[in-house]
């Protein structure tokens, strides 16, 4: 537009689409030569159909495969615009249709669109001359009719724009003709009209000019001198009118490629010259002729992919200045001396590991400039992956998935991308593309173990770490970043709690084996990925015991003020079970084991405690010399690591009769009250003695007024009788697992009435009543009445049947079953069957009579006549049961002894004071 086109207007650009398809799509635009820079060459949005947005989005550019790029995208507007200045002729040359070809490519997804450009010439070059001068010798024999060859004028445009006619002044001698050759080139010769006479002229200047048809139209012209020469009459004569010849591209400087030759019918034809006519510069600078012998050779590097073909004018010129033309025609062989070229078009270094089949990677453009099968590339990757690569347009590949991803097998991989022409020997290139697999939270973390277990000694500190659990997901990053939880509804979540990001499980409070053993909590392990992905795990937490309870003393019980005495015969013999230490220890294993120590013992020589049983014997005979007052003093040891300890005091009486065990313990009571206070003993016992005889006279006029109530008087006074203010728990580790309690109703004439068990009571019930009980009696009754009992059947509501009875092994035989000779249970035998009604009647009456220094003694009953319960007792951590009493075994039981094996003895009084029972116990001596 610059040169020669001042005068144009912008042109409207011719614009058309051709559609076919998002991948194959292409279009067509028009637009003239020499355009300014930005200027519209058409709107590809609307054309194509998108909005102009999307060109953005998809980051759309535009690949040119030769590298300049002439035309560029506005992707906010959505246009094509002119990038570089457009030379029709320097972009085509002679060829008269002239486009440009390019590709405009968008990513997310994928989209490819070529689009072609034709540019329109326009008449900016106006014709050149190759000379500003021609130099012409002709002979003045030429005859009219004779031709001379002139240079045509070179015009670069095409179409009208280029050469349409010539015209020579003057006319006078020579006139012009102008011949159009098959390729559309012009030869301009000139004729001689009228025969010249250099005598009159030897020389004529004429004037050739050249127009071209473009508007405004151009022209140039040249200066013709024509020198006459002296008589020639014969010009040269080529052998041919054109010469064919080929040469391979490549060929090495100076290789012959063909020879023309000319005759000439003069005797001075041998001095013919030859010379290259109207050849380009391409031509000039590739081949060169030889002007003797008309040998054509190469004189540079000629390339099949720049020139395919050369058409070079030959003229002959002989001494006399006669002159023939030819053309000689030289084709440029393809070899294969280009490899093809890979061009990345566009590439995702990543793809997700769920990405389906046929998923596009990469888009790829595959060139190869030589020709033919030279030129004729496929493509491929290296096998055993799980990609390929299809094609799509001409020499447009699409690296695609070809099967499932999975990164935990391969991250990565490196493809190597191979295309190789079909020539002989072929030419290969290569490109290496690395594909990342991002993951996918496709695994669930997984625990190394199936389950946990783990052990914590109780009375463990606060926030101690009890194991840790680790589990790992094989995905990567944030997916495989694992927490840990415990499972929500743990109803021991406020005692375990743990970390979530090492899995460190702590122990929130301190366990007590005793209250709890094992337990089982689940944990849940879940990665970071969206959504998350879990697994689960048990974990069993067993408590392990340790020594931190010392062992309880069941019995004798102790309490606070009363003295509790057993009473030894002094007729017993050696091995007399005086008393039995029942001691129980909550710790399990070897922390449960008991043993028994005779600490002190006012005659060591007299009595022994079993160190496994805790029974109390004797050791030797008992003699008169033997104090009335023994006490010993029993420790319970338990077999823990550092073991603990309990001190149980029992006092012993030896004697035949209560009147004499109670002289001595009222003697007793008195030196250990004396030291207290005299004053404090005289104020209690007149109170004492005022209370009793008001009592006394009260229940003498009661008796004898009531005395027809009697039978009524048994459902009234039913809690007036003390029952024992103590009661062995009942443990949960298998030691005393049932207790039974009763409920005792009495009456002044309750000795000769019926027991009977009303109801099963329980503890607290029983404790209740206890403390609120108290023991009336009729002092006559006791003297005279036989208390006579009759054992009635057990509610079976609360009686165990035989198979449930408590013991290591379940339950066994009866005593009386097993056998008179059973003697001693013992081992790892079943514990006794449970005491029958009127067994548990006696052991209360007796427990309460010991129990209560202050109480008035009833009928005089022999300890050894009571049954020992107390060894019905299992020792945690054992396996063997007490061993009962030979001799006691051996004494049939009884309710009461009988009438007459009873001394006589006066009725008891009625609650007297410490000075009366002073006084009585004096006159009891005398």
């Amino acid at each position: 537009m610059q040169r020669g086109g001042r005068g144009w207007r912008p042109w409207t650009a011719l614009i058309w689409a051709l559609f076919a398809g998002v991948v194959s799509g292409q279009i067509r635009y028009s637009v003239p030569e020499e355009m300014s820079v930005g200027s519209f060459v058409g709107d590809i949005a609307a054309d194509l159909g998108l909005e102009p947005r999307r060109l953005v989005s998809g980051r759309a550019r535009v690949f040119t495969a030769g590298g300049s790029e002439y035309v560029g995208l506005d992707r906010e507007k959505g246009q094509l615009v002119v990038k570089e200045r457009i030379d029709r002729e320097q972009l085509c040359a002679e060829t008269a249709a002239c486009s440009l070809s390019f590709e405009v490519i968008l990513e997310n997804p994928m989209e490819l669109y070529r689009v072609t450009v034709d540019v329109l010439d326009i008449n900016d070059n106006s014709p050149v001359f190759p000379k500003r001068e021609i130099s012409l010798e002709i002979s003045e024999l030429a005859v009219s009719g004779a031709r001379f060859p002139l240079e045509s004028a070179i015009d670069p445009d095409v179409g009208l724009n280029t050469l349409q006619k010539y015209t020579l002044h003057p006319t006078d001698r020579f006139n012009l003709n102008v011949q159009n050759g098959a390729d559309g080139a012009s030869n301009v010769e000139m004729v001689l009209q009228t025969a010249l006479d250099r005598e009159k002229d030897a020389q004529h200047h004429l004037t050739l000019t050249a127009f071209d048809g473009g508007k405004p139209q151009r022209s140039a012209t040249v200066r013709i001198n024509v020198v006459v020469l002296d008589a020639n009459d014969n010009a040269p004569v080529f052998s041919q009118r054109s010469y064919k010849a080929a040469v391979s591209e490549n060929a090495a400087r100076g290789a012959l490629v063909t020879t023309v030759s000319a005759t000439d019918a003069d005797e001075s034809g041998q001095n013919i010259q030859y010379y290259f006519e109207h050849a380009t510069s391409a031509a000039k600078a590739l081949f060169s002729i030889d002007t003797e012998s008309g040998e054509i050779r190469v004189a540079g590097d000629v390339d099949y992919e720049k020139h395919k073909q050369f058409k070079i004018k030959v003229k002959a010129k002989d001494h006399g200045g006669l002159t023939d033309t030819s053309e000689v025609m030289i084709d440029v062989i393809d070899l294969n001396d280009n490899a093809p070229k890979i061009t990345i078009m566009s590439f995702s270094s990543a793809v997700s590991e769920d990405a389906a089949p046929g998923t596009v990677m990469a888009m790829i453009n595959v060139q190869d400039l030589d020709s033919g099968d030279n030129g004729r590339v496929t493509c491929s990757i290296d096998l055993n992956s799980p990609f390929s690569i299809v094609s799509s347009l001409s020499n447009y590949y699409n690296l695609v998935t070809d099967s499932a991803l999975d990164r935990e097998q391969t991250a990565d991989y490196n493809i190597t991308i191979t295309a190789v022409d079909a020539g002989n020997p072929p030419l290969s290139s290569k490109q290496l593309l690395s594909v990342k697999i991002s993951d996918v939270n496709d695994h669930a973390p997984q625990f190394e173990q199936e389950s946990y277990n783990a052990y914590i000694m109780e009375n463990n500190p606060s926030s101690m770490s009890v194991l840790s659990i680790k589990a790992h997901d094989a995905d990567w990053g944030e997916n495989a970043r694992v927490s840990y939880f415990l499972l929500d509804g743990e109803p021991l979540a406020s005692c375990i709690s743990i970390n979530a990001d090492t899995g460190v499980v702590y122990a929130v409070r301190s366990f007590d084996y005793e209250q709890l053993k094992s337990f089982q909590i689940q944990i849940r392990a879940q990665d970071g990925g969206s959504p998350p992905l879990s697994s689960n795990v048990s974990v069993k937490i067993q408590i392990q015991d340790q020594n931190d309870n010392a062992p309880q003393v069941l019995y004798p019980v102790q309490s606070g003020g009363s003295v509790v005495a057993e009473m030894v015969p002094r007729s017993a013999d050696v091995g007399y079970l005086v008393t039995k230490v029942v001691a129980v220890d909550v710790d399990s294993g070897q922390n449960a084991w008991l043993s028994y120590k005779l600490q002190k013992a006012t005659d060591r020589a007299l009595f022994e405690v079993g160190a496994q049983n805790g029974e109390i014997r004797t050791v030797r005979q008992v003699t008169d010399k033997d104090a009335v007052k023994q006490k010993l003093t029993v420790v319970v040891e338990d077999n823990g690591q550092p073991s603990r300890s309990a001190v149980v005091s029992i006092n012993v009486a030896v004697a035949d009769s209560f009147p004499e065990v109670l002289s001595e313990l009222t003697d007793v009571a008195r030196d250990k009250d004396f030291n207290s206070g005299l004053t404090f003993y005289l104020v209690l016992a007149l109170a004492a003695v005022s209370i009793l005889f008001i009592f006394s006279v009260i229940a003498i006029v009661s008796v004898k007024i009531y005395r027809w109530r009697q039978r009524r008087l048994f459902y009234e006074s039913a809690a007036n009788l003390p029952v024992i203010p103590y009661y062995p728990p009942a443990y949960a580790d298998g030691t005393l697992q049932h207790v039974y309690n009763y409920e005792v109703c009495g009456t002044t004439d309750s000795r000769m009435s019926d027991l009977k068990v009303a109801r099963p009571y329980s503890q607290s019930s029983l404790g209740r009543m206890s403390r609120s009980g108290t023991v009336q009696r009729g002092r006559g009754a006791l003297e005279e009445a036989e208390l006579t009992l009759e054992q009635k059947p057990p509610n079976n509501d609360w009686r165990l049947p035989p198979n449930q009875r408590p013991g290591p092994s379940g339950a066994g035989p009866r005593p009386e079953e097993a056998g008179a000779g059973g003697g001693t249970v013992g081992g790892t035998g079943p514990w006794p069957n449970p005491p029958t009604e009127a067994e548990q009647l006696q052991a209360l009456m007796a427990a309460a009579n010991a129990s209560e220094a202050t109480a008035t003694l009833g009928p005089r009953y022999n300890a050894q006549y009571v049954p020992d319960y107390r060894q019905n007792v299992y020792i945690p951590g054992s396996t063997a049961t007490l061993t009962a009493n030979p001799q006691q075994q051996q004494m049939p039981q009884q309710a009461l002894p009988p009438p007459q094996a009873l001394p006589p003895s006066e009725a008891p009084k009625a609650a007297p004071t410490p000075a009366c029972k002073k006084k009585a116990t004096k006159k009891d001596k005398k």
